[in-house]
Parts: C-alpha cells; sequence; structure tokens
C-alpha cells in the first residue's frame, strides 16, 4: 500500500499528490504471479498503476501497469475476435442451412414437377387407352351391326328367292292346270282330233 503521498493545496488548483520517498509497503510481490483481472477494471488497475509508477518513480510499478493494461487489452482483443469467430460461425450456419433449405426446396419441386409430369402421362395414356376402347367398342357395334345388316339381307334374298320358287312353281302349276282345261275342251269339241 502507498503511503508517504500528501495532497498539498495550490491556490486556484485541487489536491495534488506529491511523491515521497517513504514507501512503507511493496505493491508488487515479486515471488508470487500477479492475477490480472481483465475487462474494464484491469485496464483501470493497468492506468492506475503506470500513474502511481510514474508519480513513484518506480518503473516496475510501472512496466506492471502497462504490461496489465496491454493484457487487458489483448483479452478485449481475443474476446472480440472470438466473438466475430463465433458470429462468423454462426453465419455460416446459417448459409449453409439456407443452402441445405434451398437444395431442399429444389429437390421438392423436382419431385413434384417428376410426380405432376409422370401423373400427365399415367393420364395420358389411360385416355390413349379408354379412346382405343371406345373405337375398338364402336367398330365392334359396326361390325355386329353389318353381320346382323348382312344376314338380315341374306334372309331377305332368301326369302324372295324361295317366294320367287314358290310363284314360279304356282305359275307352272296354274299354267299346266290351264293346259289340262284346254285340252279337256279341245277333247270336248272334237273328240276324234284327240285321237
Amino acid at each position: 500500500m502507498l503511503t508517504g503521498l500528501h495532497p498539498t493545496g495550490a491556490k486556484g488548483v485541487g489536491p495534488v499528490l506529491q511523491p515521497t520517498t517513504e514507501v512503507t509497503e511493496t505493491v508488487t510481490n515479486h515471488e508470487t504471479p500477479e492475477e490480472v483481472s481483465g475487462g474494464p477494471a484491469g485496464r483501470l488497475a493497468g492506468k492506475a498503476k503506470q500513474a502511481a509508477g510514474a508519480v513513484l518513480g518506480n518503473d516496475e510499478l510501472s512496466r506492471e501497469g502497462r504490461l496489465q493494461e496491454a493484457q487487458t487489452e489483448a483479452e478485449r482483443e481475443a474476446a472480440r475476435e472470438a466473438a466475430e469467430a463465433r458470429q462468423a460461425e454462426a453465419e455460416a450456419d446459417l448459409e449453409a442451412q439456407r443452402a441445405a433449405t434451398e437444395e431442399e426446396r429444389r429437390r421438392i419441386e423436382t419431385e413434384q414437377a417428376t410426380a405432376q409430369r409422370e401423373a400427365a402421362a399415367e393420364a395420358e395414356r389411360r385416355q390413349r387407352e379408354q379412346s382405343a376402347e371406345e373405337r375398338a367398342r364402336r367398330e365392334q357395334v359396326a361390325a355386329a351391326g353389318e353381320q346382323r345388316s348382312g344376314e338380315a339381307a341374306a334372309q331377305g334374298l332368301e326369302r324372295r328367292a324361295e317366294e320367287e320358287r314358290i310363284a314360279r312353281e304356282a305359275e307352272a302349276a296354274r299354267l299346266e292346270q290351264e293346259a289340262r282345261q284346254a285340252e279337256l275342251r279341245a277333247d270336248t269339241l272334237d273328240p276324234k282330233e284327240s285321237r
């Protein structure tokens, strides 16, 4: 602890510390490593040690204050760099997540587009099959109708041919009967001629 510093008042100036040659206790113990506190308190402690060393003419104390301030500054810089590294890592993670999300979105869009194309192709295939089946059914109905028409026409021709045959036979029978009747009449009129 510093003793031997007395304030002296000068006119118009506040208290000023004047060094004395009397030091009752050393500030630094060189036997044990000194714990340097970081942050603003460590910086202030370093500045205070520098000032006290300068006032007391104690180069060791000034050097210790400069070291403490430098250590505090180094700790601040290290903390800042660590924070920047964490920030950069978080940004990299975020960018990686964005890239993964974008890749997943593209994959899903590709899958959806593929599924839509496959569904459209399947619908078109079903439509073609239905059209082919409908065409085949119409052709089958038309063929069956033509077959029935052909059969009906054939049956009509057969009926007509049968009717014509019957009519010819009836006509032949009628003519034969008329010929017999004419013969009978001729025989009745001139019985000798028929012999």
